[in-house]
């Protein structure tokens, strides 16, 4: 795989000062990862400079290193030097050079949207398989490769990583992978170079806006993967105006496009939908023809992903009876709507999800209350060191439920105090139906407390983690399981 640095740039508009035929044998982007022989990339970051680690990467055994402006280091004269306008899309593009395209070589779907991306890769991904394809995912829950699945700590990773992980999808012989794009990957380019073959657009609801500042920026962030840039086949969700806004410039574009929602005027709508505790049964219109069928999932929102999945595999060319037949078989999607199993519950039914926006957490409490016949509880709270004005409209739509019990999430450096402080005061008009519990295992037993039999309880926000961030510690907490240590406490013998 090593390829020499002329070899590596060819296609790259760039300078090479110093050795051409210099060989690269790998890419970092991280000093304190260089290894002999690698490409270090000078990456302008948003607190740091890359620029800054280049006699650190050198120490380590980097012979080439990529800039963006030239460097004059003291024991580097016998260093090449690349120089380049963008050092994040030379990465992205060098990264695809160096494992030979391997995004060419496979369907590549990218799912991008505030909320049901994960939901809808794993819909695609089982679609697919019933079709006969063999599939991958990369997405938030971590990355499957030939059926292993592995932990990753970036919904979508960095490019060069990204790359590598496209390499190993072609020799697990993939031939469709499935992919959440999110929008920091998509402003920091890390998705750049690669070939998609369809890309899929969920919704647009508030979430990052202390990373893109107005809602603008960050659908602005997210269309980049309709543009010019990224060349597809289209499936866009109309039901917000985002998505309106993204259909028409696509339009514009001549994009081959598939629209999903509730409206009649999509190509993929509900004409009929019954809602029940364990399945719900659909008459769908689909590009011409209607279709009735159940499948054994919940929710409103999670007819939104079904139809968004739907419109995916129509344009990788699976056709409707398949699409449908797979649907007979239950989806696994870890902390989406999870149902807790134990042996022991009081009549209690348990969800674990990973709604951490407000429109998240609406959606998820009326899957919940649609199928329940008594009352609902939620358990919540907000992540620190992230977007501190969704935490009050958490709190307003947490009083959807009949009860709220305000926890815990992950409060990184914050004091989680301050985080609950702040979500409390969306909830003026709930009084008397929400209370505080910081520690999230005692929320999680107070629910089970004040729960009756029938009851539902929704444990919203950390989903399929097993980690809660706190002060700088990984702490373990999984609230499946820690649901169902609580129910065997309170009902077990």
């Amino acid at each position: 795989m090593a390829k020499t640095c002329a070899e590596l740039f060819s296609t790259i508009d760039c300078t090479i000062i110093g050795n051409p035929d210099e060989m690269i044998e790998g890419i970092a982007y991280r000093s304190d990862k260089v290894q002999p022989g690698d490409v270090f990339f000078c990456i302008v970051g948003k607190v740091t400079d890359g620029h800054s680690y280049a006699q650190d990467a050198i120490n380590r055994g980097a012979k080439v290193l990529v800039v963006e402006r030239k460097l004059y280091l003291a024991d580097a004269t016998d260093v090449t030097e690349v120089v380049v306008s963008d050092s994040r899309k030379a990465m992205a593009l060098a990264a695809a050079a160096f494992n030979d395209e391997p995004s060419t070589k496979f369907s590549l779907v990218g799912i991008t949207g505030t909320n049901g991306k994960t939901t809808t890769t794993y819909l695609v991904n089982h679609i697919l398989s019933h079709a006969g394809a063999k599939t991958g995912i990369i997405g938030t829950v971590g990355v499957i490769v030939d059926g292993t699945h592995e932990k990753t700590s970036n919904t979508t990773p960095e490019s060069c990583d990204l790359q590598a992980l496209f390499g190993r999808m072609v020799q697990a012989n993939r031939s469709v992978v499935a992919m959440e794009v999110s929008s920091h990957a998509l402003d920091l380019q890390r998705v750049w170079g690669s070939h998609f073959a369809v890309t899929a657009f969920t919704n647009l609801t508030q979430d990052h806006l202390d990373y893109h500042h107005t809602f603008e920026e960050y659908f602005e962030a997210k269309a980049l993967l309709f543009g010019e840039g990224y060349p597809a086949k289209r499936v866009i969700c109309i039901d917000d105006k985002w998505g309106k806004e993204l259909l028409k410039r696509c339009s514009k574009a001549g994009d081959s496009i598939i629209t999903t929602g509730f409206e009649k005027s999509a190509q993929i709508h509900p004409e009929e939908v019954e809602y029940f505790q364990t399945h719900t049964r659909i008459k769908l219109y689909a590009c011409g023809s209607s279709y009735e069928f159940e499948y054994p999932m919940v929710g409103k929102f999670n007819v939104s992903n079904m139809m968004t999945a739907f419109g995916i595999a129509l344009s990788l060319g699976v056709k409707p009876h398949t699409i449908i037949a797979s649907f007979k078989d239950r989806v696994m999607v870890p902390g989406r709507l999870q149902r807790v199993h134990t042996e022991h519950d009081g009549g209690i039914s348990v969800y674990v999800d990973y709604a951490h926006t407000p429109d998240a957490l609406e959606k998820a409490l009326g899957a919940v209350m649609a199928v329940g016949d008594q009352k609902t509880i939620v358990v919540f709270g907000c992540g620190g060191d992230r977007d501190a004005t969704k935490r009050p409209l958490m709190g307003k739509a947490a009083l959807a439920a009949d009860y709220a019990i305000v926890t815990s999430d992950n409060p990184r450096s914050e004091d989680p105090l301050t985080i609950i402080k702040h979500i409390v005061a969306g909830m003026e008009e709930g009084k008397g139906r929400y209370e505080v519990e910081p520690d999230r295992r005692s929320a999680i037993a107070r629910a089970i407390a004040v729960a009756q039999p029938g009851d539902s309880i929704l444990l919203a926000g950390k989903g399929h983690e097993d980690y809660q961030l706190v002060a700088g510690k990984v702490l373990s907490f999984d609230d499946a399981l820690v649901a169902a240590e609580e129910l065997e406490k309170a009902f077990g013998e």
